[in-house]
């Protein structure tokens, strides 16, 4: 069976069109078409993917409040759907689909019988601004893919493009060349080379420990696995000192706390230290 990427989850028979799948708050940030856009929006370079049925365009926009990169999906039945990322979060996002693609490597052939019951093999979210990205790894009978939906806190519908599983290494390399094209200067970014990744079990449970780069610097994310569930939490290094102050204050106060008691437990009863 061949990984049919699918959107149809939470949103099925809508139409992947630009008129109801772009909230106004996101398209008077990007689009200087929207009321109050950002003035005259320039292209500055395209790239058109084909993956299985659908084909995926990236498009470098510019207008006075920078850079972005525009993601349409374009489905064999013309249905489309389109998210935007600020040049950041697509670097963001480019390192994040290394690490899907690894995970999707990493797993067997699909297997319709065992599927998870919400489809969800690997998450992920991004943060900009008042813009939140979830990333869902996800299976169903027609294969694996990965949903990227795009949210806007202060309100507007959300939009997702659905990438086939298969094309995640082809997506990232085309998102990769535009970004070195028209992203940040890298100079500053950490040359030597990064810590290896670090494991735990505590009980039924497992927490990995990764260290990583994006434009922003180095990272460290925590990822905790029970089951099919995975939750992460990503800490920049400029705050690890701050954070293990932190956690090192809590052991300590936990030890104090536990230290006391043990002594309480220990002492003599008066009946003892009368004899």
């Amino acid at each position: 069976m061949s990984d049919l990427g699918s959107g149809d989850d939470g949103i099925s028979g809508s139409k992947y069109n630009v008129a109801n799948m772009e909230g106004t708050s996101s398209r008077n940030e990007f689009d200087s078409s929207a009321k109050g856009g950002s003035g005259v929006e320039q292209e500055l370079a395209t790239k058109m993917l084909q993956i299985q049925s659908k084909r995926f365009y990236l498009d470098v926009k510019q207008n006075r409040r920078g850079r972005f990169i525009k993601v349409a999906e374009i489905g064999a039945d013309g249905r489309r759907s389109q998210i935007y990322l600020a040049l950041s979060t697509a670097a963001e996002f480019r390192d994040h689909l290394s690490s899907f693609s690894d995970y999707y490597a990493s797993l067997g052939p699909p297997n319709t019988d065992n599927l998870p019951e919400d489809g969800k093999l690997k998450s992920e979210m991004m943060i900009k601004d008042y813009r939140r990205y979830y990333l869902d790894l996800k299976e169903n009978a027609r294969g694996r893919f990965l949903r990227v939906s795009q949210t806007i806190t202060r309100g507007g519908p959300r939009s997702q493009i659905a990438l086939p599983a298969q094309g995640m290494i082809e997506f990232r390399d085309a998102l990769t060349d535009l970004l070195e094209e028209f992203g940040a200067n890298d100079g500053g970014r950490f040359k030597g080379d990064l810590p290896e990744e670090r494991h735990m079990k505590v009980d039924n449970k497992n927490f990995y420990f990764d260290i990583g780069q994006n434009n922003r610097g180095v990272y460290m994310r925590i990822s905790e696995v029970k089951n099919n569930f995975r939750t992460s939490i990503t800490i920049p290094e400029k705050c690890w000192i701050r954070f293990r102050d932190i956690f090192n204050d809590y052991c300590e106060k936990m030890k104090k706390s536990s230290d006391s008691i043990t002594a309480e437990i220990n002492l003599p009863t008066s009946s003892t230290s009368l004899k």
